[in-house]
């Protein structure tokens, strides 16, 4: 706080340097007549200037370039959006949170509507993330919709915030061809800092026991080095635009091969898009046809290699110079049915040669719109949205018998596939009208809508030799939502607008046999008075923009994150019976059988809502020169869904229920300078900073105070988890023992502060040490155009940060040598000299506060090289340029803070060519 405290506090001087900037341009007394920003506000849209609510708006011209997916290409770029890469594999994709979390185990990403088609949350078989499914060369714009006042009218799936993301379209004229490639280079940020083979012997030598340093072998080998590798990528894009007799048309193909840093890992993506919006009947009808193909090959890695990489003996070879196991060494066991050590980590290099792990998505996005402004009355429009969106997913999961867990000489193989479909109907009419008699304009919405998720997951089998070992069920599932929603904005005399919105959801998830908890309602208002009109202002010069903003809304939640792969849970709410899991069927002779049982429920179940209380201030000066906005926001969340144990008499032992409140109090700001702009050169500086603090203030039925509810799985020992959710604390704060030192510094082994002061460590001593909330996040930006060069940079910092690191506190004296076999320790293993794990020592949580120089690029623009209205651009890329932290894992960056054989970010250099024509 206090660092985000400093950056409020040095705002005035950025904007009296950029007033003085300005006053020394060309044009520092011409205005320049702009064409207004018009921004999605769901079921319309507004000027910038007229809105009240929390919006941000992010066009392509400010995209990070060499996105991969959707979220890379406004990662830092506003204020109040964090967005954290899954990991450095290829197609991973992001996680985005919106000011924070509003949820303890509900879905905290915001609603992502694609053309007016709202997504659904849970994944796909085969599919790290759902929006690497779309091409981010398709996209125009991002429209983030931050506070309840402008998100209520997405009721039930609003409480996170609601991302509108608009794709290219065409327009009528002259026909014009786009085509672009990038070729890209990636090389690892480092490795693991764990003991070298000579390190790992001194330390085996000194501390483990007579019988393993026999054990010891003669290599030296880097196994991360091993797996590690210069991946490379490429990414081309066609793009046919222009208008055939009124037709205004784009059709857009591109091709996205990315491979992995780590060995065997790859990602292909093809694509093809086509948009249509033609007019009719004298413009008063106007169609957008929307329809989007792509096509997904993935190969993934084990996900163990990378810990198995980490850890294994650097003193053995990669070759045993026998040909058990295809060659490769293996730890072994002669006590052992299978021959190999069933405890030891496998040999990473092994993994990589023995897994083909391959999925193939295949994803089909379409909608049309229609917008008819009717003949009697033009003021009015009828609006119709119809989309239907189709994934199906196939896999193939085989492990050779090189790989040691393979069985007999012919391996194992498990094929798997996922069939999803999403409907959609909304119809609505929209009422514009400026009524000159009171200087009053009137926005008026109201609709209804309907939306249908339909899922499909066939039985997987396995084989195992030559039979079939195992076989999952089929598995269906739909769950549907209908809603009613209306909107009415007034904007009165151009300074003062008033907004409402109220949405009515209905939806099947809570349906427990009747209709007690289905439906919801959802209220939003908002209130702008437009300063920069009123006449004491109005003649300021210096103030371009100066708008105060105040509002209140109410959200709901009704995502359930699957409890069982990618399994929606669609009826927590009904008694239902369900089929028992392989592995608890009942064998009768030489059979067995899959039964029926009773399923987990809550007929109690209801809506989580969030209330949001928002004040803002959008402001410009210097004829908008410098521009940026301030908001402050508390939110409210009530009735929070948590998957928990039953109460003792409760009809299930575990299920859905609604467990207690959060509030989450914030402030966020931005800035944007252009100290230099003149027909030459161009220069704009661009800051954004968010703070924010999520407490939990209850939890309901449960008498003993210090109760918490454990969460964060972590890497050793049998089910440990380092984090809880407490009330007075952050969600997901670690909960450890105070580590105690001596005089020198140095750790005590196994010894921890006696909080409580009763003369017994128990776990009534351990304490909720600092969470994955990070105290400031910050972003910034630059670009600089020159002539026909242009430069740019984006950076990030995240103050605060703290994560688990894991594969430091798997080590330790005793997990050098262990069961038969050796294994590889962090470096700090010598150091802190631990007898035992200390999984819950506090020592493990790490500050892995961060600035990160995310990209930096340079071209050079030859213009109509060609012929006449043609360009050629070309220009090199670096992105995740640097990193300065100090924790000590390779990368702070770790989404939910905990560090367990995360798959790094990878170093890209990139050189690229745009030609038009």
């Amino acid at each position: 706080m206090k660092n985000f405290t400093t950056v409020l506090k040095i705002a005035p001087a950025f904007l009296l340097a950029g007033s003085m900037i300005h006053a020394q341009t060309q044009d520092s007394t011409t205005k320049e007549k702009k064409i207004e920003e018009v921004v999605l506000i769901g079921y319309g849209k507004q000027k910038k200037s007229d809105l009240t609510g929390s919006i941000t708006s992010v066009s392509s011209k400010d995209f990070n370039g060499g996105a991969v997916s959707a979220g890379q290409l406004i990662q830092g770029k506003t204020p109040g959006v964090q967005i954290t890469n899954n990991s450095g594999a290829p197609g991973s994709g992001t996680k985005i949170r919106i000011r924070g979390t509003s949820s303890l185990s509900g879905e905290n990403s915001p609603l992502i509507v694609i053309d007016g088609v709202p997504q659904d949350f849970v994944g796909m078989n085969g599919v790290s993330d759902p929006l690497s499914l779309i091409n981010p060369n398709d996209i125009e714009t991002f429209d983030i919709l931050k506070d309840a006042s402008a998100t209520a009218i997405y009721g039930n799936r609003a409480s996170n915030g609601v991302i509108l993301i608009t794709t290219k379209k065409g327009s009528a004229g002259k026909f014009k061809i786009n085509f672009s490639t990038v070729a890209s280079l990636s090389t690892k940020m480092g490795t693991v800092d764990v003991l070298n083979a000579q390190e790992f012997r001194d330390f085996v030598n000194t501390y483990a026991p007579a019988n393993y340093k026999t054990k010891l072998g003669n290599a030296d080998t880097n196994w991360q080095d091993q797996i590690y590798q210069m991946g490379w990528g490429t990414d081309n894009n066609l793009a046919l635009a222009g208008g055939i007799k009124g037709l205004p048309y784009r059709l857009s193909v591109g091709y996205n091969e990315q491979n992995g840093i780590v060995r065997t890992n790859s990602f292909r993506r093809t694509s093809v898009g086509l948009n249509l919006n033609p007019k009719f009947f004298d413009n008063h009808l106007s169609v957008n046809v929307n329809a989007k193909g792509t096509f997904t090959d993935n190969r993934f890695v084990d996900g163990g290699v990378i810990k198995a990489a980490t850890y294994f003996d650097p003193t053995q070879p990669i070759y045993s110079g026998n040909s058990n196991y295809g060659g490769y060494y293996e730890w072994l066991d002669s006590g052992s049915a299978t021959g190999y050590n069933v405890n030891a980590s496998s040999n990473p290099v092994a993994m990589l040669a023995g897994v083909r792990d391959v999925s193939s998505v295949t994803r089909g996005l379409g909608n049309i719109q229609l917008d008819y402004k009717l003949h009697f009355l033009p003021d009015l429009h009828f609006n119709v949205n119809a989309g239907y969106d189709y994934t199906k997913s196939e896999g193939h999961k085989f492990k050779d018998a090189i790989y040691r867990q393979g069985y007999g000489d012919k391996g194992s193989s498990n094929f798997y596939s996922m069939e999803k479909k999403n409907k959609l109907l909304e119809t609505y009419f929209n009422y514009v009208k400026n009524i000159t008699a009171i200087n009053t304009g009137v926005d008026v919405t109201a609709g209804y809508a309907y939306q249908d998720f339909h899922t499909i997951i066939p039985g997987a089998i396995t084989y195992k030799g030559t039979g079939i070992n195992a076989q999952d069920l089929n598995f269906e599932t739909q769950n549907t939502l209908i809603s009613f929603y209306g909107r009415a904005i007034f904007t009165v005399a151009n300074k003062y607008i008033i907004s409402g919105s109220v949405r009515k959801d209905g939806s099947s998830r809570f349906f427990n046999g009747t209709r007690d908890n289905v439906w919801g309602v959802f209220p939003g208002v908002s209130l702008a008075w437009k300063l920069n009109e009123e006449n004491f202002i109005k003649n300021i010069s210096a103030i371009s923009t100066l708008k105060l903003r105040a509002g209140w809304g109410k959200t709901g939640q009704q995502e359930l994150p699957a409890l069982n792969g990618n399994k929606p849970n669609n009826y927590p709410a009904f008694a239902a019976y369900n089929p028992s899991y392989p592995g608890a069927g009942y064998q009768f002779g030489n059979e067995f059988y899959f039964m029926y049982r009773p399923a987990n429920y809550n007929p109690n179940l209801t809506w989580e809502t969030t209330v949001t209380k928002n004040i803002g201030l959008d402001y410009g000066f210097s004829n908008n020169r410098i521009t940026g906005s301030i908001d402050l926001f508390r939110k409210d969340t009530k009735d929070l869904l948590v998957y928990a144990d039953e109460p003792a008499g409760g009809l299930s032992n575990a299920s859905w229920q609604n467990v207690g409140d959060m509030k989450n109090e914030g402030i966020e700001g931005s800035i944007t300078l252009v100290p230099v702009k003149n027909e030459r050169t161009t220069w704009e500086v661009s800051f954004n900073a968010t703070h924010y603090k999520p407490i939990v203030t209850k939890l309901k039925d449960r008498a003993d105070e210090s109760f918490n509810m454990e969460v964060g799985g972590i890497e050793g020992g049998s089910g440990n988890k380092i984090q809880a959710h407490a009330v007075g604390y952050a969600p997901n704060s670690f909960w450890v023992f105070q580590q105690v030192y001596d005089a020198s510094g140095k750790p005590v082994d196994g010894a921890y502060v006696d909080r409580n002061g009763d003369g017994a460590i128990t776990p009534k001593d351990m304490y909720y040490y600092k969470s994955t909330t990070p105290d400031a996040i910050l972003g910034f930006s630059t670009k600089v155009s020159h002539k026909n060069w242009d430069f740019a940079l984006s950076a990030r910092a995240v103050l605060g940060n703290y994560v688990y690191n894991n594969a430091a506190s798997n080590s330790s004296l005793q997990s050098a040598s262990t069961n038969e076999y050796l294994q590889n320790v962090f470096y700090t293993a010598p150091e802190y000299k631990f007898s035992l794990p200390q999984y819950k020592s506090d020592i493990y949580v790490e500050n892995a506060s961060f600035l990160r120089l995310d990209n930096i690029n340079v071209g050079y623009n030859f213009g109509e090289i060609f012929s006449k209205g043609s360009n050629l651009k070309i220009y090199g890329m670096a992105q995740n340029v640097f990193v300065i932290t100090k924790y000590t894992g390779i990368d702070p960056e770790v989404f939910g803070g905990i560090d367990n054989g995360y798959y790094q970010m990878p170093r890209i250099y990139s050189l690229g060519f745009n030609f038009q024509f």
